[in-house]
């Protein structure tokens, strides 16, 4: 479990394999203090620690992750928002994030208003009922505030404000038009939209 409060940005260092990948990740956490078999949120995907040493780590990745995230989208030198599990008693900072992703999105809008940054995510419609207005939704592991929502044919079209500290302490500092990002909805969103389908 995770709050969505990226406390690092790692850097992928290597990916080995091709259906089933392991990645390296250069990390600034103290490796001694997190345990082999630890989660770890990467970019909003809560991998297991296979191996690690001062400074990365490794985990692996399946098929399948590859398939339902943007993992396949990281290469070398990539920025990815990194969040190491709540541990009890500690600050719930964001919201409560499981690291499942719900879906892919795209950044449809990354355009400077100010100092902040105004972040368009398109996602498909079928996800559109768990977005609302002021609630909370985790991208790329980030837990953000959902501005404005907007139904647009086939997608559903969400817009959020990146402040300059969420800027400068996450990986969308290096973020563009076009780029997949990981999609995690609230997970009470989740919860009363499955009750609404069984009424």
């Amino acid at each position: 479990m995770f709050t969505g409060i990226v406390t690092d940005v790692g850097r992928v260092a290597a990916t080995e394999g091709a259906s089933d990948v392991q990645v390296t990740i250069n990390t600034g956490y103290d490796m001694s203090r997190v345990d082999i078999g630890a989660s770890i949120a990467c970019a909003g995907v809560c991998l297991t620690v296979v191996d690690k040493d001062t400074g990365w780590f490794k985990a692996d990745v399946s098929a399948e992750t590859l398939k339902v995230t943007n993992l396949g989208d990281w290469r070398e030198g990539s920025e990815i928002n990194l969040e190491r599990s709540l541990k009890l008693g500690d600050e719930l900072g964001g919201h409560i994030v499981t690291g499942h992703v719900d879906c892919v999105g795209e950044i449809v809008r990354f355009e400077e208003q100010g100092e902040s940054v105004v972040m368009d995510i398109a996602v498909p419609h079928a996800h559109g009922g768990h977005v609302a207005q002021k609630g909370s939704v985790t991208i790329d592991g980030a837990s953000l505030t959902v501005n404005e929502v907007a139904d647009q044919g086939d997608i559903t079209r969400f817009s959020i404000n990146l402040i300059p500290h969420t800027q400068a302490v996450t990986s969308f500092r290096n973020s563009k038009r076009g780029d997949r990002v990981n999609v995690e909805f609230d997970i009470l969103a989740r919860y009363v939209a499955r009750l609404q389908d069984r009424g």
